[in-house]
């Protein structure tokens, strides 16, 4: 028999998202109860600023100064973690509720990549829910996807876009053919960027999604440190433009592969063939890939942030909660997550693209080019622009697929030579 009780909870941070929770679930109340088998109902509120306008009615719900008392509360079920941060009050009040038997559902995928494994201990030890599919890709039910519907399958790669601020970035660079930072202030002035856009632009955010999904896809350790990080924000108008020439688009993409040869993962700007899905999703949407040996690949697109989104991700957690429908977080025991080494990126085979900032005078081609000889890198085209600033011309290469320590090789022959006014790009390409 289905329990009638009202599931009640509370809900920590009125930001964005906290208000869009409230506004689904009021606005969406009685189709939210028939599919929970019984209703959804805020009990108390908490956040920083009491007075602060956040566009919808909480007079209705208790408020809350410390949150810390809300894990001892027999009249809350469950806890709504929306504050963020890796540490801090967050993960204090995760440790708390978990350890206290209540289920606890967050957005918080900077906390799930650095602590998610003893949370997820903690979890298993009281026997409650520890839900976070609102800290990856927003609306898009990709945790749920691979945690449940591509649970049978031993998947071999999963990657995509992780940031809609930086696709958006790169996809108004490409389409109005205007430099990063014009963009990026643009992005800022219209919310899709903060006013401190670092673990954006940097790839941080993407990162630390990254490591959930290779986590759960691959049954291995979260491993956030293992990631190999590049951002943005060196990405130029011209390599958009050369991209665009060669047949590609960039994108920020995020990469985890497993194998033999160990966990790889990477967040990295990428050229992207225009046959691929990836190269089509546009402005801030996300998109996830995932290759199963039966299933095939698997493509998730959507939004990837903002409160309506990212409250349908979070709302969605806590139906499961209401019906009882919960597994373990990692989709296996913490116990049998393996702890995987460190794949060496060096060793991996690919193509890649390389672009040169460089002198207007003879001898720079022959130079570069005896560079990559001497690397071993093979070459498949080169193009060389025009001036590109006042004292210098743009030199693209397209390498043939070989081994990327040899890019590294060819990096390290050049490093220093005055050839060079400033540092070389380096894209892979996904092939």
């Amino acid at each position: 028999m289905t329990d009638q009780r009202p599931l009640r909870l509370a809900i920590v941070g009125l930001g964005t998202v906290g208000g869009g929770v409230i506004r689904l679930l009021e606005t969406n109340s009685a189709l939210i109860a028939r599919r929970a088998g019984r209703p959804i109902e805020v009990v108390a509120i908490s956040a920083r600023d009491r007075s602060k306008d956040r566009g919808v009615d909480l007079s209705s719900y208790e408020w809350v100064d410390d949150m810390t008392t809300l894990a001892a509360r027999e009249d809350i079920d469950v806890v709504i973690e929306l504050i963020g941060g890796s540490d801090g009050p967050a993960l204090t009040l995760a440790r708390q509720c978990l350890a206290a038997g209540k289920p606890f559902v967050t957005a918080n995928k900077a906390m799930i990549a650095h602590h998610g494994l003893s949370l997820a201990t903690i979890a298993e030890k009281a026997g409650v829910a520890l839900k976070y599919e609102a800290a990856v890709a927003g609306g898009i039910p990709v945790i749920k996807g691979l945690r449940e519907g591509a649970a049978a399958n031993e998947i071999s790669r999963v990657y995509g876009i992780l940031n809609g601020t930086c696709n958006y970035i790169l996809t108004t660079m490409e389409k109005d053919g205007r430099g990063f930072d014009e963009v990026l202030k643009e992005a800022q002035e219209l919310g899709y960027a903060e006013a401190d856009p670092s673990f954006d632009i940097d790839g941080v955010d993407a990162a630390h999604k990254l490591s959930i999904l290779a986590s759960l896809a691959f049954g291995t350790e979260l491993d956030f440190a293992g990631v190999n990080i590049t951002g943005i924000r060196h990405v130029i108008a011209a390599d958009i433009a050369e991209a665009a020439a060669l047949g590609f688009r960039i994108r920020l993409v995020g990469m985890a592969e497993n194998g033999a040869a160990g966990l790889f993962q990477r967040v990295h700007p990428m050229l992207v063939p225009m046959d691929h899905p990836l190269a089509h999703v546009d402005g801030s949407l996300n998109a996830v890939v995932a290759d199963g040996n039966f299933v095939g690949r698997l493509f998730f697109q959507g939004r990837g942030a903002g409160d309506g989104p990212t409250a349908s991700a979070v709302v969605a957690d806590l139906i499961d909660v209401a019906r009882d429908e919960y597994g373990d977080p990692f989709a296996m025991p913490v116990a049998s997550l393996l702890a995987q080494h460190k794949a060496d990126a060096g060793k991996r085979t690919g193509r890649a693209y390389l672009r040169f900032e460089v002198q207007d005078r003879p001898g720079v081609l022959a130079e570069i080019a005896a560079a990559t000889r001497d690397a071993g890198v093979s070459i498949e085209s080169m193009i060389q622009r025009g001036a590109n600033r006042k004292d210098g011309v743009l030199m693209a290469i397209v390498t043939h697929e070989g081994q990327e320590y040899r890019i590294a090789d060819t990096l390290a022959r050049l490093a220093g030579s005055d050839s060079l006014l400033d540092a070389p790009m380096v894209m892979h390409i996904l092939d």
